[in-house]
C-alpha cells in the first residue's frame, strides 16, 4: 500500500518494480491527493506525468470535510480491472445479488453515495485546477515566509512530484526548546489554530499489543514536533501573513 502523504506524491517507481518483481498488487492511499502527479519512470527515455490514484492496480480516495474534494464524508475506490469494480459495487450495496433483489449470499456494506453528495462532488471536479492553484499558492506563501526559518522545516517538494499541498505542516526542531504542542499553545495564545500530526499506529494504545514495544524514531519525532499551519482555501494572503506573523513571534520568544 503507498501512502500519498499531505498531498505530496509517494515514490512509486521503486514499489511499482518491487511489485512487479514479486507478483504484488499496489493499492494507492491517495485520500489526501486529490489532483497531485507524479512522474513515473524518470530514469527512463519517456518519463510520464501521471494522476495519483491512476498508478496501482486499486486507489483510495477521501472525500471527509477537510479534503480538496469533498462530500462532507465517504469516499471512493478506483480500478482499471473490471472485475474488482464489481466486486466493489456490490460490498458496496450490500451484497445484494444482481438477479434477486434483496437477497445475500455474502455480507456486504451500506457504503452508498447519495445523489447529493455525489452532485456536490462533481461540482468541485469541474474547478479541481483552480482548487489545485490555490493550494499551491498558498504553500508558496507560507515558503516564502517561514523557508529561512532554521527552527522550522517546511514541507518540500521533490522534482519528480506535483504536490497539492493538502495541508501546510511543519517539523519544529528541538533546539526551539519546545514541541509541537507547546508551539500550538503559544499560537493559539496569538489566535492560530492548528492540528497536531498523527501518532505512530505502534503508538496507539490500541495496538501496543499487536506492535509489542516496537520502536519508529522517525514516525515518533514528527509525531512530536510537527504540526499543520491553517491550510482552508478560504483564507486569504493577508490571513496567511497573520498566522506567519505569529509563527515566527513564537520563534523568536521562545516558551513562555
Amino acid at each position: 500500500m503507498a501512502v500519498h502523504m499531505y498531498g505530496h506524491p509517494a515514490d512509486m517507481d521503486p514499489l511499482i518494480d518491487l511489485a512487479r518483481e514479486h507478483g504484488l498488487a499496489i493499492v494507492e492511499d491517495a485520500a489526501q491527493a486529490h489532483g497531485a502527479e507524479y512522474r513515473e519512470g524518470r530514469d527512463g527515455v519517456n518519463p510520464t506525468w501521471r494522476r495519483c490514484g491512476g498508478l496501482g492496480l486499486l486507489s483510495c480516495f477521501s472525500f471527509f470535510a477537510n479534503k480538496l474534494i469533498t462530500t462532507g464524508e465517504g469516499g471512493m475506490v478506483l480500478t482499471d480491472d473490471a472485475r474488482l469494480a464489481e466486486r466493489a459495487r456490490s460490498l458496496r450495496n450490500l451484497c445484494v445479488q444482481a438477479g434477486r433483489r434483496f437477497f445475500h449470499e455474502e455480507l456486504g456494506f451500506n457504503f452508498r453515495l447519495t445523489g447529493v453528495q455525489a452532485a456536490m462532488g462533481l461540482g468541485q471536479v469541474d474547478r479541481m485546477d483552480d482548487i489545485v492553484a490555490r493550494k499551491r499558492q498558498m504553500a508558496a506563501h507560507y515558503r516564502r515566509r517561514l523557508g529561512s526559518i532554521a527552527a522550522l522545516q517546511c514541507q518540500t517538494e521533490y522534482d519528480w512530484a506535483r504536490s497539492v499541498f493538502w495541508m501546510n505542516g511543519m517539523v519544529l526542531s528541538e533546539d526551539s526548546g519546545m514541541d509541537a504542542a507547546r508551539f500550538a499553545d503559544e499560537l493559539k495564545a496569538r489566535q492560530v489554530e492548528t492540528r497536531p500530526f498523527f501518532l505512530g499506529m505502534h503508538e496507539q494504545p490500541v495496538f501496543h499489543e499487536l506492535f509489542r514495544g516496537e520502536r519508529y524514531p522517525v514516525t515518533e519525532r514528527i509525531a512530536r514536533q510537527g504540526l499543520y499551519l491553517p491550510s482552508g482555501l478560504a483564507l486569504t494572503a493577508a490571513q496567511i501573513d497573520d498566522v506567519c506573523d505569529a509563527v515566527v513571534d513564537v520563534v523568536r520568544s521562545g516558551p513562555s
